[in-house]
């Protein structure tokens, strides 16, 4: 007797048509796509400290670092810029990362104003070492975050191509780079810092998501085999009917545990969580909506003629 979960997001036995809304997800992808690249030229994205250069100080407070504290008499200070990071396992070693000022007087006045507002968060608190990201290393930061993503893509190809056939590459491929570009907006409209802990969040995204389509590839593949006469428009939607609660449970499930990080994690942890729900639900919509149709439209010959019953001969 197979475990039946109490509690299902979708009841067994769904004939949802999912491949009639093909031509709608399509194009409203590709409209919400060439929105993000718009976006990305202008205005363009918030670049962070890794990528836009300017000073981290190591700090050691008294006792255990009371980050809210932190955060609020660093904000009073005029320093809303500001990041902080726990470092080591005692708890009293903190980053606070500033973006790059003006000009070198600018920024000594603001380390000025960090001892300043140490003193009334965690008096006795002191600034043990400073150390400038110069520009220089911002840019090969930046490229090679982006050499990253793009090295993802390509593995992802190769490893999708040699599990499946060609089609299902190029449609998990392409529907990646469709994910992808949207983040890449949410980022834009949201003023979510562009450093490395996002690239960090986009690559775990990119991740998550390619999880969820070889989920429903494999079930394609399986019915491929299973009805040889089913035309593969109506494989797709019996495939991802009978994935659903599967994709909707993992999906919830992370979901849920991205939320708090998103409304509780501070500013250290708030932009990759805020990027991770944003990616769940759009990877989750593609999956059924954008990598779908595409298989269906460079498959519906190829694939299935390659699995239709031999035909008898009339001689």
């Amino acid at each position: 007797m197979f475990y039946r979960p109490a509690f299902r997001f979708v009841p067994d036995g769904t004939k949802i048509r999912f491949m009639n809304g093909r031509f709608a997800g399509l194009i409203t992808s590709a409209v919400l796509s060439l929105a993000s690249v718009i976006l990305f030229f202008h205005p363009g994205l918030n670049m962070g400290l890794d990528f836009k250069g300017g000073v981290v100080l190591q700090v050691k407070t008294p006792q255990k670092a009371d980050f809210p504290a932190l955060r609020s008499a660093l904000a009073a200070a005029g320093l809303s810029d500001a990041s902080l990071q726990s470092v080591g396992k005692q708890g009293d070693q903190v980053l606070i990362s500033l973006e790059s000022r003006s000009n070198a007087a600018a920024t000594q006045t603001a380390i000025g104003e960090v001892q300043t507002a140490l003193n009334k968060a965690a008096p006795g608190a002191t600034i043990q070492s400073t150390q400038a990201v110069g520009a220089s290393v911002s840019n090969q930061l930046f490229t090679q975050g982006l050499e990253a993503l793009g090295l993802s893509f390509v593995m992802i190809l190769i490893y999708i191509w040699f599990r499946f056939e060609w089609q299902f590459a190029v449609g998990a491929v392409v529907t990646l780079i469709l994910d992808t570009t949207k983040t890449i907006g949410f980022m834009v409209i949201t003023r979510i810092p562009f450093d490395l802990v996002t690239i960090a969040a986009i690559l775990t995204i990119i991740g998550y998501s390619t999880n969820d389509k070889v989920v429903v590839y494999d079930r394609v593949r399986e019915n491929l085999r299973k009805y040889k006469t089913m035309n593969l428009r109506d494989l797709i939607d019996l495939s991802i009917n009978e994935t659903l609660n599967r994709t909707l449970g993992t999906s919830g499930t992370v979901f849920l545990a991205a939320l708090p990080l998103a409304l509780f994690g501070g500013s250290a942890l708030s932009g990759f969580a805020w990027i991770m729900l944003f990616g769940i639900v759009v990877g989750t919509s593609s999956s059924i909506f954008i990598a779908a149709p595409i298989l269906l439209f460079l498959g519906e010959n190829r694939l299935r003629r390659s699995t239709a019953a031999p035909k008898k001969s009339t001689n």
